[in-house]
């Protein structure tokens, strides 16, 4: 009598199991990419470098990103994205781990650089794989569910980055997601599954869906990645600096600070993102414009507090932090899901590279130089009000946007 050992894959879900490992890159890659905002004040200590100065440090991770992208796109509707997310992860991971031989800023700045290489395979490829494990109705679900890593991710890399930095300097933190991205890369290859392309599509697909040049032409596609732009900008402001905004203006230390923005991070991040995932999730049934209004009231409501945080008294700016952030995370699987629904599968990973070199350029790769050379000439508290402006804008786009929501065909997708 014979045996045959399955893979442990075969015996599950390949959509579950493809989630799964998904989940756990995207919270390494966010621990990785918000470790330095935790020990920025201890990277300025030890090197005395300026706020403008660290703030390119994110240019720099964001402009590689950009470059790479359409290239990755462009691969990501040809070839099979399962080695193409592999080899983003094992990138970042290895550029992660070369860190302990930074001593100089240009040394600092090629590796942050090349972070971005492997960030731009990865997010442009796994929510296109997701989306075509899951018809238009569940993506929302399932890619607040995918999300939820990034808020976890960020508030670990900050906790990281202040506490650890302090206790074991700044470099430490960084081997925390370096030899786990590597092991769930290979997990990964051996375990996730390539889902067949467009087979849980059922909005009926035109030139404006299927096609590149319909991107820019398609008002569905355009205002959900320019809401999310502006939105990037004041996202991509506040994480890099509202450590250390806390420790010059609330007079919290380095570490407390980290520790204050990790905790509020995490809990405003799950429990934001899974707030607003129902929510839309409740209100498509009987609008479909709900992943747009959704997401223009997230970024709405965040605003009032948002101003609390950076203009008001000190005393306040944790508690305003702490509801302000819950407000901003509400839209983070619907809107999201907006730009995955907003095209077919044709042109999928295109269309996410193109969003993600919007988002970017007019985003967070600026955001955080600008902030800092505006705070070298007057002062962080009003660069940082920049960012009320961009989230202003941010809400206009996507108030205007629902009218170009696509309505979903009721045929029913694969459960």
């Amino acid at each position: 009598m014979s045996t045959t050992l399955q893979p442990v894959g075969s015996r599950l879900s390949p959509a579950l199991v493809t989630l799964t490992l998904l989940i756990c890159l995207n919270l390494l890659n966010y621990i990785d990419r918000y470790i330095l905002p935790g020990a920025q004040a201890l990277v300025q200590r030890e090197y005395g470098w300026s706020d403008q100065r660290m703030g390119a440090l994110t240019t720099a991770l964001f402009v590689t990103y950009m470059l790479v992208a359409p290239l990755t796109g462009w691969m990501g509707d040809r070839f099979s994205r399962k080695p193409l997310i592999v080899g983003g992860a094992v990138i970042w991971s290895l550029a992660t781990l070369g860190t302990a031989w930074v001593h100089d800023y240009w040394t600092l700045y090629l590796r942050h650089a090349l972070v971005g290489v492997g960030e731009a395979t990865f997010c442009i490829f796994a929510p296109a794989v997701l989306a075509d494990f899951y018809p238009e109705r569940d993506r929302n679900r399932i890619l607040s569910i995918f999300y939820l890593a990034t808020p976890v991710g960020a508030a670990i890399g900050y906790l990281a980055g202040g506490e650890l930095g302090t206790l074991y300097g700044w470099r430490a933190p960084f081997f925390i997601c370096a030899i786990p991205g590597l092991v769930v890369a290979a997990l990964y290859g051996w375990l996730g599954r390539e889902p067949v392309r467009g087979t849980t599509d059922h909005i009926k697909p035109d030139l404006g869906r299927t096609t590149f040049a319909g991107l820019f032409s398609n008002g569905a596609f355009l205002t959900a990645t320019l809401g999310l732009a502006a939105l990037t900008f004041a996202v991509g402001g506040i994480s890099a600096w509202v450590p250390t905004f806390l420790h010059r203006s609330a007079g919290l230390s380095v570490a407390n600070s980290s520790l204050v923005v990790s905790g509020i991070t995490v809990i405003d991040g799950i429990a934001g993102t899974v707030v607003g995932g129902w929510i839309a999730q409740r209100w498509l049934r009987t609008n479909h414009r709900a992943l747009y209004l959704l997401s223009f009231w997230s970024v709405t409501l965040t605003l009032p507090w948002g101003a609390l945080v950076f203009f008001g008294p000190p005393r306040w700016s944790v508690p305003a932090l702490f509801v302000a952030e819950f407000f901003l995370f509400l839209n983070t699987g619907p809107l999201n899901a907006a730009i995955v629904n907003s095209v077919s599968f044709q042109v999928r990973a295109t269309a996410i590279s193109v969003n993600l070199f919007f988002i970017h350029f007019f985003g967070d790769t600026f955001s955080p130089q600008i902030i800092g050379a505006v705070s070298d000439r007057t002062n962080l508290r009003f660069a940082l009000g920049l960012t009320l402006v961009s989230l202003v804008v941010s809400a206009g786009i996507l108030f205007g946007g629902a009218r170009f929501a696509p309505l979903f065909d009721e045929a029913p997708g694969p459960s």
